[in-house]
């Protein structure tokens, strides 16, 4: 059971840490996350100054991962160059060391400090920037809080027979070693993580100093399969970046393992002490990559371009345009990114509406079938949106950020709703009055078109409401309801006097017009629902229709 306990006391301390380097991460990048992107742009001139904004900017994430994903989502969109975005990468992996370097002194009294003052800025103030500063500073202290445990959890490890025997095997397999440490990197991605960890075993004498080297080698390698991994499925721009970056670490990697020996002794005198040695070298392991590789940027932009050559692709009209999953973290920025996804998704819908009306008018067959693949799309990419904005809505969300993240959700569900009404009902309609050979009287056709062009009016005013959250907007919107529902009166009326004077084809294609007019109503009020929760936060929304001052008749219940 001791050994269980220790066991479990690491993992703990592990996963303590990997929470409070998250912390940092996720505080930072909600705090500063359009500043961070900006300054990526700033210093995308030339190599050297993309260096050093990769550098200050991974000091501060604390995540070369991090930054690996957000770079390759730029690639991926053409929004900077492979070359740039590489060398960003190379001042990425130098900053991610400064926090170890940071981490390797004794600030063990830092830590009740920071997580002192994060918790008492987070529940002291309303203001979201200070909040998430709360939240950084909280992360630092629990990263040191669990360094300390760490330590003193794996104390007892330099006694436990099995877990001395696994590293006496791993002694003189340096290749292993790396091997082993790159798989353990990969699992948790976070370099920095193994890396402490790793220098907690040496600082305690539990592994040799050659075997660490090893293992931060390990450390660095799976720190670039990590975002390669998880851009595997993405387009070919976007996967060259943590490419290039995997290629430039492995290169190291391999340059370093038949030297270990040699580089243990140089690194012990600047500093002997084991904690200090090994983040000596995990910064010397990505400052060497970074002389190597800065001045042939351009051919390691080519080489990855050689490995993974672009593929002509159609586009597909169902992947998303503007979910960037790089923003997650920064919810007000991932909830723009769904609002402009949601436009997208509206227009669509409103092609599908414009188009409806001339299935009825001409009996085109084929655009019928066209509109019913359009729908496939619009159910796609709703549930790519809802998806991402799951995502999203796992963060912690503000008053105004949760009430946006509502509003957006509904609108793209009725959105939805009106796509499968148009697929459904409308189409099927359609299909019934081209199959039998209908026809629509002029005066019920001109109805219909009419009623059509209003509720198309009404999909660009429900868009822009949903844009701007304009509250004239939204009351004009509301109002339109009531315009519908008077239209429907009066198209019935008109339709029911033609019947009462037998026209035929008025008679055969009764049901069909009632319908449709039904079912442009239907939309209608989905499209008028945007409005509602704008009007009901502005305090414009009366809470009954019924008149005041009539006693409510309730009917007495059977026995």
């Amino acid at each position: 059971m001791h050994g269980v306990s220790t066991i479990l006391n690491v993992i703990g301390s592990v996963a303590l840490l990997l929470w409070g380097v998250r912390m940092v991460r996720t505080g930072l990048t909600r705090a500063f996350g359009a500043a961070l992107r900006r300054a990526i742009g700033a210093c995308s001139r030339n190599r050297f100054t993309a260096f050093a904004g990769g550098l200050g900017l991974t000091g501060v994430l604390q995540s070369s991962t991090a930054t690996a994903l957000l770079l390759a989502s730029f690639a991926g969109r053409g929004l900077i160059s492979l070359s740039i975005a590489l060398a960003v990468m190379l001042g990425a992996n130098v900053g991610t060391t400064l926090t170890a370097q940071v981490l390797s002194f004794d600030l063990n009294w830092v830590s009740p400090l920071m997580i002192a003052a994060g918790v008492i800025g987070f529940l002291s103030s309303e203001n979201d920037k200070v909040r998430h500063l709360g939240r950084v500073a909280i992360g630092l202290g629990l990263m040191l809080l669990s360094l300390q445990l760490l330590e003193h959890s794996a104390l007892p490890l330099r006694e436990s027979p099995t877990f001395v025997t696994v590293l006496k095997g791993l002694q003189d397999e340096y290749v292993l070693a790396v091997v082993f440490a790159a798989a353990a990197t990969w699992f948790i991605h976070s370099s920095l993580s193994t890396v402490l960890l790793v220098m907690s075993f040496a600082s305690s004498g539990i592994i040799q100093p050659e075997l660490a080297l090893a293992l931060v080698i390990g450390a660095n390698i799976g720190g670039a399969i990590a975002p390669y991994y998880d851009q595997s499925s993405t387009d070919v721009d976007a996967r060259r970046v943590p490419l290039g970056n995997l290629i430039t670490r492995v290169t190291v990697g391999i340059l370093a393992v038949p030297f270990l020996v040699p580089i243990h002794h140089w690194l012990a005198f600047v500093d002997a002490a084991p904690a200090r040695l090994l983040v000596n070298f995990h910064t010397a392991f990505s400052v060497v990559a970074a002389i190597l590789f800065l001045p042939l940027i351009e051919p390691l932009a080519t080489l990855c371009r050689r490995l993974l050559p672009s593929r002509p692709q159609a586009d597909d009209a169902a992947r998303p345009r503007h979910l960037d999953p790089t923003v997650l973290d920064t919810p007000a920025e991932a909830l723009a990114c769904a609002t402009r996804e949601t436009l997208n998704l509206g227009d669509r819908v409103a092609d599908m509406l414009r188009q409806s009306i001339t299935v009825f008018e001409k009996n085109d067959q084929r655009l019928a079938r066209t509109i019913e693949q359009e729908d496939n799309v619009v159910d796609k990419l709703y549930e790519s949106i809802k998806l991402y904005l799951i995502q999203v809505s796992r963060n912690e969300l503000g008053e105004e950020e949760g009430r946006r993240y509502v509003e957006i959700l509904s609108f793209t569900t009725n959105l939805e709703h009106i796509g499968d009404i148009i697929d459904k009902n409308l189409m099927e309609l359609a299909g019934k009055k081209i199959k039998k050979r209908y026809t629509f009287s002029s005066e019920g056709m001109a109805e219909l078109k009419a009623i059509h062009a209003h509720v198309l009016e009404n999909v660009r005013l429900a868009l822009n409401v949903f844009t701007t959250r304009d509250i004239s907007l939204a009351r004009r919107l509301v109002a339109e309801k009531t315009a519908m529902r008077e239209s429907e009166t009066v198209a019935a009326e008109s339709h029911y006097a033609r019947l009462r004077e037998g026209r035929p084809e008025s008679m055969e294609t009764s049901s069909i017009h009632l319908d449709v007019i039904r079912d442009l109503k239907r939309i209608n009020g989905h499209l008028t629902s945007v409005a509602y929760p704008i009007l009901e936060a502005a305090g414009e929304l009366a809470n009954t229709r019924l008149k005041t001052g009539q006693p409510l008749i309730r009917e007495p219940l059977e026995s």
